[in-house]
């Protein structure tokens, strides 16, 4: 057993204990060879497990519990579910006894989000949050993986730690609590309300959880297209292909991690010192300015709490970062479209199109909703050319969306809407901290008399 396990083991012992027939049932099952019981939901010794788990389990009998007490088994290394080389997976069964006790009276559940730095380049390290961004040797990404639990739940994969390890990632760690309901806890999926609309959609979910979305936020905040070397191709820095969370419920399933070879590779060639050459697999990058390495430091546990603040004000009461997090994860249309509803998100308002909804008394009754636009982004930004540049952009969305003639949208438009919409956002993020107004509408209302009266 792993040090980490060993000390797991001990702060379980301070709990109250399992059962002595609880233990008794493990141990039998331990016994079990390889490959077990044809069906080890019938065998008597897993029955006699979930007998004893109905003190601490409302629902042992129901449809789905002998799979998720089974996922729990084999996460903390039931023998017979091993390969006869698995050398010191399994774990001893009075500590597996503890824990799986321990794991029903559980209220929070910790997750790891593994996340590679896609044709990033090189990036300094970065602490901020619960978040890490930065390098890991083959070894750390092993725990961070939890490849014991990996291997005992899947035998016959292969963690390739060691390629994994030339690419920089982001960790971010989150904690969750349980649905107060027992049963929720373990069997979620069989405890909904079939009687609710399933169908339905949540306006305000996003594409991964809020502790992802949030760090992501944070670091798109960063002036990414500024330091892109080639910038025709794409501004950003770097591309999220998948998340690997690793939850420390052990009743939830572990997914395998994809392939390193889901990530960009490329071919480098070096001499090999005596006249030869010798190619080498090598992740492929997106080059950045030098200026990224020193700049990229400011995001740092200061500018998070800046930012964490200025997302509980009222500024940001709209939609902003659930489409500024979406237009990098979005290609083509719907990426720049989505940089100007983030631009509408932040500076418009109902009222721009129901004057009814206007703040008394109206002193711009004759200005449309895109002119005030217009004039918003210029009195935010403090130049009128900012203003006109929202309005360029606008018209190639309107364009789009009303059916109009147009060509093709050029890189440059393509940049200079992410550009907005970032300088947007982060003026919002400073006024919001350090800006003094009543609400939204009389803050928005004030901008537009800013950006009428510059030159």
């Amino acid at each position: 057993m792993s040090e980490a396990a060993a000390r797991l083991s001990m702060s379980e012992r301070e709990l109250p204990g399992p059962s002595e027939e609880m233990i008794a049932a493990v141990i039998d099952l331990w016994r079990l060879k390889p490959p077990g019981p044809p069906n080890l939901f019938a065998d008597r010794n897993f029955l006699r497990l979930r007998d004893c788990c109905a003190s601490l389990h409302p629902y042992t009998r129901a449809l789905g519990f002998h799979s998720a007490l089974a996922t729990a088994l084999r996460a903390l290394g039931l023998p017979c579910s091993l390969s006869k080389d698995a050398k010191g997976l399994p774990s001893r069964p009075e500590d597996a006894a503890y824990a799986l006790h321990a794991a029903f009276l559980e209220t929070h559940s910790k997750k790891l989000h593994l996340i590679p730095m896609d044709l990033a380049d090189r990036l300094p390290p970065l602490t901020f949050g619960r978040a890490r961004l930065g390098r890991f040797t083959p070894n750390q990404l092993r725990e961070l993986f939890n490849e014991e639990q990996l291997r005992r739940t899947y035998p016959k994969h292969k963690l390739d730690a060691d390629r994994f390890a030339e690419f920089q990632w982001l960790v971010v760690e989150e904690t969750v609590e349980f649905e107060q309901d027992k049963g929720a806890r373990v069997l979620p999926d069989l405890l909904i309300d079939f009687g609710q609309d399933l169908g339905r959609i949540e306006p305000h979910e996003g594409r991964h959880s809020g502790a992802i979305e949030a760090v992501l936020f944070f670091l798109l905040l960063a002036p990414w297209e500024d330091w892109a070397a080639m910038l025709e191709l794409d501004w950003r820095g770097f591309q999220v292909p998948w998340v690997h969370t690793v939850d420390s419920d052990i009743f939830v399933r572990r997914a395998t991690p994809p392939s390193p070879d889901s990530l960009n590779w490329t071919i480098d060639i070096f001499p090999d010192g005596y006249g030869g050459e010798i190619e080498e697999d090598v992740p492929l990058v997106r080059n950045l300015d030098l200026q990224a390495v020193t700049d990229l430091v400011k995001w740092d546990q200061r500018y998070w709490e800046i930012v964490g603040r200025a997302r509980k004000s009222v500024l940001f009461e709209t939609p902003i970062v659930h489409f500024f997090t979406r237009a990098f994860f979005a290609d083509g249309i719907d990426e720049f479209l989505a940089h100007l509803i983030v631009i509408e998100a932040a500076l418009g308002l109902h009222a721009d199109y129901d004057p009814a909804r206007r703040v008394s008394p109206d002193r711009h009754k004759r200005i449309g909703a895109t002119r005030r636009m217009r004039h918003r982004v210029s009195g935010l930004l403090g130049k009128r050319t900012f203003g006109d540049q929202f309005d360029r952009l606008f018209n190639i969305r309107s364009a789009f969306l009303h059916g109009r003639p147009m060509g093709g949208i050029s890189s440059e438009d393509r940049v200079n809407a992410r550009s907005l919409a970032r300088r947007v956002v982060c003026a919002v993020i400073d006024a919001a901290t350090t800006g003094s107004f009543q609400s939204r509408e009389d803050y928005l209302d004030d901008l537009l008399d800013a950006g009428l009266q510059l030159p």
